[in-house]
């Protein structure tokens, strides 16, 4: 049997830091003390319920079970430092990741987290970024290199859509009937990660620009949703 992707989470941490059908292979937290450094300790329950719930579309429609490294970085308002964010990203990508899941957006760049990024992407580790629909663009969708996901109504849960676009790579069904944690990009980023992951635990070999192009080949969907939605080809 071929090994799971390793999949880095980096969110509000996970239930009990396990799910069923998957696991967590490590899990850190990061934020930042009276003083303003980042310190990493041990994780706490995610109380808000988005990374489990995310965490949970990702594990769904497996081949096996998938491996998490569990990043929690955000505290119970659902609110993370960029900083933090960045020292998530770089302990993931230290602990063998190949795929990022990122399924929040800063509407103000970073330079630590853009360098986080820029790190991860050289070191070959594909980074799924949620981005709205509309609206401003969001960090760190926006910087190079990332896989960016957004809501796309057309699709089902099990499908993706190619956009193509300015604004979005792929596009997921953004809803999430079984919680109430997560909705919208969030959700749609999820379900990418998990299409990239099942691509590559079929074949483990696969490089970044083959996965992307096998995902886009696959879709269900092409073009912007508002093209879908006026009824053009």
């Amino acid at each position: 049997m071929n090994p799971a992707p390793i999949i880095g989470l980096l969110d509000s941490g996970l239930l009990d830091n396990g799910l069923p059908g998957g696991q967590a292979l490590l899990a850190r937290r990061f934020a930042l003390d009276g003083d303003g450094a980042v310190v990493e300790t041990a994780t706490e329950p995610d109380l808000i319920g988005h990374g489990t719930a995310l965490a949970s579309v990702i594990a769904e429609r497996q081949p096996q079970a998938p491996l998490f490294l569990n990043a929690q970085v955000f505290d119970r308002r659902g609110v993370a430092s960029p900083a933090a964010a960045a020292a998530g990203i770089r302990w993931l990508v230290a602990e063998g990741a190949r795929l990022i899941n990122l399924s929040f957006g800063l509407t103000q760049d970073r330079a630590v987290l853009a360098e986080a990024c820029a790190a991860a992407v050289r070191a070959g580790v594909l980074l799924v970024a949620a981005t709205p629909a509309m609206g401003p663009r969001v960090f760190p969708a926006a910087y190079p290199g990332m896989v960016r996901a957004t809501g796309d109504g057309r699709c089902r849960h099990d499908e993706i859509s190619a956009l193509d676009g300015d604004r979005a790579d792929f596009g997921a069904n953004p809803r999430l009937a079984a919680h109430d944690r997560a909705s919208g990009a969030s959700v749609a980023a999820a379900r990418v990660t998990a299409a990239l992951s099942r691509l590559l635990a079929a074949e483990p070999g696969l490089d970044n620009g083959e996965m992307l192009r096998r995902l886009a080949a696959a879709a269900a969907h092409r073009g912007p949703q508002r093209e879908h939605l006026e009824g053009r080809p």
